[in-house]
């Protein structure tokens, strides 16, 4: 008997491991020709562990060629017991597949563990690409705090010197009527606010969780003793940080901070313009959804990082883009990729995550990112992007005439002129000299945008549409232009 209860099972088909080897090797697939080499393969299993799962497939040549290995009961016992060594347990499913009368393919399957990270004779491993390595020391240390994560994290120790006096009993009462009105939590046994605590989880044994203090901690006494529940808001002109209309800071609890986020949105983001073909009035809505942005603070607000001293939440709003950004990073192995196809709700500070749903801020577990990217098609935006570096995690909108424009080349005034067609080509409301200018990057100056716009319109290619400050710049089309029977005809004041 296998040393470790393992199961033995036959699901896939010879046609199927034909097309898995096809494939190729891969982060999440690994062949061996014989289980001569299950050493290595419980190195890949391993790595698999630490990661996303993946599959050994024992039978197949590196070239992906299906050769098949005759299959004992020894065999099993021995790949068993090597898998054995790895440590914390894991339990690896292993499938048998015929492939001719004497030979059979072995298929080690397994999803990403729940007790990471694992070791396999006393090494942890991970995979990069198709390759498995050993893990270095900071990798191992940062996924084994990401293990006790659940049991210890900053949120759920003693908020060290506060006490629930110091707490806005206003704002819990509103978290906690709210949350009874939407069945999401039971009605306390009173309106006292240590109760209302109690039934929220925030005070346990009668000590108050930090938790409490990040969510309705006081805003006098927050800025000096939670100096990381800070909001920065700034508004950029062009696209860098080198001139701003406005830049502020706030300090206070996270529902304060949400409130001023969506308030400096409100007053800050432009109104965009458009028409829908079965509506004859335009359609006056701000330039992201604010639906969308909602989402975008309230994560950034869950799943930060409180520990970090000096951290915060920022929102800058540039010509071209709106960022959040929030401190610390993504965690649990999840990628700015997988957050935009279902994925497991596994957040870094789950009761304050959770007193937000309660709220109703949060309305699904799992869904914040694809309801912001729903939102953002819907406007007519492209999906939002995401990007985990520096130690900050960002969410970044662009309006919905934005183009990459990285890959043209601007270098002459004939690139110029074709960038700007382009970028009108997209925008179908036009666009003003400002924004163009700030689309085309800092690679291009305002007098080089003056003059190739003034040259577009010479030619009738461009037309303008309106005076000064408000003047935008729209494309001609080539009928237009035929019907015209002449160039020139248009242009106005760049």
């Amino acid at each position: 008997m296998p040393p470790f209860d393992i199961q033995v099972r036959t699901t896939l088909t010879t046609d199927q491991i034909i097309t898995l080897a096809a494939s190729g090797e891969s982060e999440t697939l690994e062949f061996k020709e014989t289980t001569g080499s299950r050493r290595e393969a419980a190195m890949t299993v391993c790595a698999f562990l630490n990661r996303s799962g993946g599959q050994v497939l024992f039978g197949v040549k590196d070239n992906g060629e299906v050769v098949g290995q005759q299959v004992g009961g020894q065999t099993i016992e021995d790949l068993s017991a090597e898998l054995g060594r790895i440590d914390p347990p894991a339990f690896p499913s292993i499938e048998r597949v015929r492939v001719d009368d004497e030979r059979e393919v072995i298929v080690v399957s397994m999803s990403q563990g729940a007790s990471r990270p694992y070791a396999y004779r006393g090494t942890a491993y991970r995979r990069v690409g198709n390759t498995t390595v050993a893990m270095s020391a900071e990798d191992y240390n940062w996924m084994l705090f990401e293990r006790m994560h659940s049991e210890q994290r900053w949120e759920n120790q003693p908020a060290d010197g506060w006490t629930v006096a110091d707490l806005d009993t206003a704002e819990i009462q509103r978290t906690v009527a709210e949350a009874v009105r939407r069945g999401r939590l039971e009605e306390p046994l009173s309106r006292e606010p240590s109760d209302m605590l109690r039934g929220l989880g925030l005070l346990r044994d009668d000590v108050l969780l930090r938790a409490a203090v990040v969510l309705f901690g006081d805003t006098r006494r927050m800025e000096f003793d939670m100096p990381q529940c800070l909001l920065r808001v700034a508004r950029f002109r062009g696209i860098d940080r080198m001139d701003f209309s406005d830049n502020r800071q706030f300090n206070g609890n996270a529902f304060t901070l949400f409130g001023n986020a969506e308030k400096f949105l409100r007053d800050t983001l432009p109104i965009a313009g458009r028409f829908e073909d079965d509506r004859f009035e335009r359609i006056d809505e701000p330039l992201y959804p604010p639906l969308a942005t909602r989402e975008a603070i309230a994560n950034a607000l869950c799943h930060r990082d409180y520990s970090i001293g000096g951290g915060s939440v920022g929102i800058a709003v540039y010509d071209d883009r709106l960022e959040v950004t929030s401190s610390g990073s993504l965690h649990f192995g999840l990628t700015p990729e997988m957050l935009f196809a279902p994925h497991e709700s596994r957040p870094w500070n789950p009761l304050i995550a959770r007193t937000f749903y309660r709220r109703g801020i949060i309305e699904e577990w799992g869904s914040g990112t694809l309801k912001m990217a729903d939102l953002a098609r819907g406007a007519g935006l492209p999906t939002p992007e995401i990007a985990d570096e520096g130690g900050a995690v960002t969410v970044r909108f662009r309006p919905g005439n934005y183009v990459d424009t990285t890959g043209i080349s601007i270098n002459n005034p004939a690139e110029r002129r074709d960038a700007i067609l382009v970028l009108l080509d997209s925008a179908d409301n036009g666009l003003s000299r400002r924004e163009i200018h700030a689309l085309l990057g800092p690679g291009v100056s305002e007098r080089q945008v003056r003059r190739e716009l003034t040259a577009l319109s010479n030619r009738g290619l461009i037309e303008s549409m309106g005076r000064g400050p408000l003047t935008r710049w729209m494309r001609v089309s080539g009928s237009d232009r035929a019907n015209r029977g002449q160039t020139g005809q248009t242009g106005g004041r760049c």
